[in-house]
């Protein structure tokens, strides 16, 4: 099975991948921005777009998850936002073809709420520490100028099933997509200051710079 998290950036995709990896024995997260950033790297700067316009990225993330699908024995986790629905047809819908159990989830939020989970993130905190408290990074991100277009995307009835998570936690997120996708999770024992530590160093692990 493929659990695929969509959601816009910011929108905790990532979070949740790794909260339900943490606590569902054999799964792995396979996360096709990777494949992404790689290929945006191998072009000069002048030619660095959105990668997914790529069709060698919607290919490549096809090929890498349906031999993870039928070579990996556990659930595989795919955290990734795509809002196009031509793209979503040749990467999740090819999937499906393939004969792939593929359960899609789109994490959704109002529009403050993602602004602020933006704002809280490592490099931003980083900046905003640096630079005083008053100062808009989060402005100048590209997160945040894809943010309008995301929701309103998301919210189509292709990109079901969605989940709001304004009031909710990572974890309890995490067990909503794992009950929809007849899954059982181990007990999340977390503590709230474990917990808060646990999604920091998910946080500074996933920081791009480029």
């Amino acid at each position: 099975m493929l659990l695929w998290i969509n959601g816009p950036f910011g929108g905790g995709k990532t979070q949740t991948a790794h909260e339900i990896q943490r606590r569902l024995s054999g799964s792995v997260i396979c996360d096709p921005e990777h494949a992404g950033f790689g290929l945006r790297r191998m072009l000069p700067p002048e030619l660095r777009g959105d990668f997914q316009d790529l069709v060698s990225w919607r290919q490549g993330v096809v090929e890498v998850l349906d031999l993870a699908l039928t070579k990996h024995d556990g659930v595989v986790i795919a955290p990734m936002t795509v809002t196009d629905p031509r793209y979503f047809a040749e990467t999740v819908g090819r999937l499906r073809e393939l004969g792939h159990d593929v359960r899609h989830f789109a994490l959704l939020a109002e529009r403050e709420t993602v602004l602020k989970r933006l704002r809280e993130r490592g490099i931003n905190r980083l900046l905003k520490y640096v630079v005083g408290k008053d100062a808009p990074p989060h402005r100048e991100s590209w997160a945040v100028r894809q943010l309008d277009h995301c929701l309103e995307r998301l919210r189509e009835p292709e990109f079901a099933e969605h989940l709001w998570t304004d009031h909710t936690t990572v974890a309890r997120t995490a067990d909503r997509i794992a009950v929809l996708a007849g899954l059982t999770l181990a007990p999340n024992r977390d503590g709230a200051l474990r917990g808060r530590v646990r999604r920091a160093w998910t946080g500074a692990k996933h920081i791009r710079l480029d």
